[in-house]
């Protein structure tokens, strides 16, 4: 299973952007998807997930209300649309997938380790 991430790029505090991950070589419609980020010096933080079924979005507390996920099973596609950056979300945006189904929490889905296949990142700079 290979994970694409783009869409990354420098935009202004206050703009926005839409990052995308496209799947390939798995059954897209299984996995659930969830957004990471990395500042330098950092560690990664869970950004955003959406379960398998589409049913249920998560959203980590700095980001509720700015971001938001989607999925197009159709494309094998996941995005993150972020709007009203700032600068501290400047960092390297990595998507992922977990293959198992069977849980509903935001514990769960915010935590790096539950993610089997990992994309190789997308550097995201928000300018002041």
């Amino acid at each position: 299973v290979q994970l694409q991430a783009s869409g990354g790029g420098l935009v202004q505090a206050g703009g926005s952007l839409r990052l995308s991950c496209a799947v390939s070589g798995g059954t897209f419609s299984s996995y659930s998807m969830g957004w990471f980020r990395q500042a330098p010096g950092k560690e990664r933080e869970f950004v955003a997930a959406r379960r398998w079924n589409g049913a249920t979005s998560y959203y980590a507390d700095s980001v509720k209300g700015r971001f938001t996920i989607s999925r197009d099973n159709a494309k094998d596609t996941v995005y993150l649309q972020m709007s009203s950056l700032k600068v501290e979300d400047t960092a390297v945006y990595y998507c992922a997938a977990d293959s198992d189904r069977g849980y509903n929490s935001v514990g769960y889905y915010s935590s790096a380790r539950n993610y089997l296949y990992w994309g190789q990142g997308t550097q995201v700079t928000v300018s002041s």
